[in-house]
């Protein structure tokens, strides 16, 4: 949190000058030459003429440059709700991974708050199927614009947002690796633990039973086909620990690399810092060992994937 003094014009239409009087983290402002400034990019889906928005952060490290003939690799956040929103403020862990040469893109895929009635909407039926193919289309895109590497593109995502990612890396082959944070694996029984007015709104996204089962990454686990890291809290209750360890244990036992990360204490969505601070480590190890093809500058002991060490 900040306090900040703005100068406007006489007309006060404009801001001539801006300063920070009051931060409740002042060390912050001495890194600012690391963080890499997001770029609002439109860019076309699956459905023809039909155009989605994402912020696109590229790598940024003052002290380090890339190999001029090489691209960097590219991780593609899905956010939750699923009709939430996602926008441009300094996130640190989106910092993260820009600083250490990975090109980070959040995606507002089709149903996202923020852009009309008619772009939600868009989402009505099709959960699991227009978040999906956004999220594939629009690391495509910058693919074909020559930003990143098509070679080394992952996904991340948390509870819906995780749903996204799971089903993106099981009915899709745009990505080469994947993280779940909690992520939804099976939308029945998530219908089923919800609240009756929960469940009315996950209808309304999903449809009939057939698309339940059809859409639930869960059912399908014979379709992923690149390696998974999950990240689960063991009292959650929105999402069972059964849906990670199923998926895990599918994924093992088809040879896939896969590793299970489980929190003791922690519900859906983590609370404590070592425990946001392994995840966000371990992720970047594993995409590292397994896509990036690079070693992690900083200290960290990769935990044990399976059908890899």
């Amino acid at each position: 949190m900040s306090i900040a003094k703005v100068t406007l014009d006489k007309n006060k239409t404009k801001a001539i000058s801006f300063s920070i009087v009051w931060s409740s983290s002042p060390d912050v402002v001495q890194y600012r030459p690391f963080f890499s400034t997001p770029e609002f990019i439109e860019f076309p889906t699956s459905s023809p003429g039909q155009m989605a928005y994402a912020y696109f952060y590229p790598p940024l490290n003052p002290m380090f440059q890339g190999l001029p003939d090489e691209k960097p690799p590219l991780l593609v956040k899905t956010h939750g709700g699923p009709t939430a929103e996602t926008c441009e403020i300094l996130d640190l862990s989106v910092q993260y991974w820009t600083s250490r040469g990975w090109a980070f893109l959040d995606v507002n895929y089709g149903g996202s708050t923020g852009y009309g009635r008619e772009y939600r909407e868009r989402l009505l039926g099709k959960w699991g199927i227009v978040d999906v193919d956004d999220c594939c289309s629009c690391a495509r895109f910058l693919v074909e614009s020559g930003s990143v590497d098509e070679q080394r593109l992952c996904i991340t995502g948390r509870s819906a947002g995780g749903y996204t990612t799971l089903a993106s890396l099981a009915f899709r082959d745009t990505f080469k690796a994947g993280a779940s944070l909690y992520g939804i694996g099976d939308l029945s029984l998530m219908r089923a633990d919800s609240q009756k007015y929960d469940s009315h709104y996950i209808d309304n996204l999903v449809g009939d039973e057939r698309a339940y089962y059809e859409r639930s990454p869960i059912n399908f686990v014979n379709k992923f086909t690149c390696p998974v890291i999950l990240f689960q809290g063991l009292d959650d209750k929105v999402v069972p620990p059964n849906q990670a360890r199923k998926i895990y244990q599918a994924l093992k036992e088809r040879g896939l690399p896969v590793a299970l990360v489980e929190y003791e204490g922690e519900q859906h969505g983590f609370r404590k810092a070592e425990n946001i601070k392994f995840t966000l480590e371990q992720q970047m190890v594993f995409f590292a060992r397994l896509v990036g093809k690079f070693e992690v500058v900083d200290d960290i002991t990769p935990i044990k994937i399976e059908n890899f060490d």
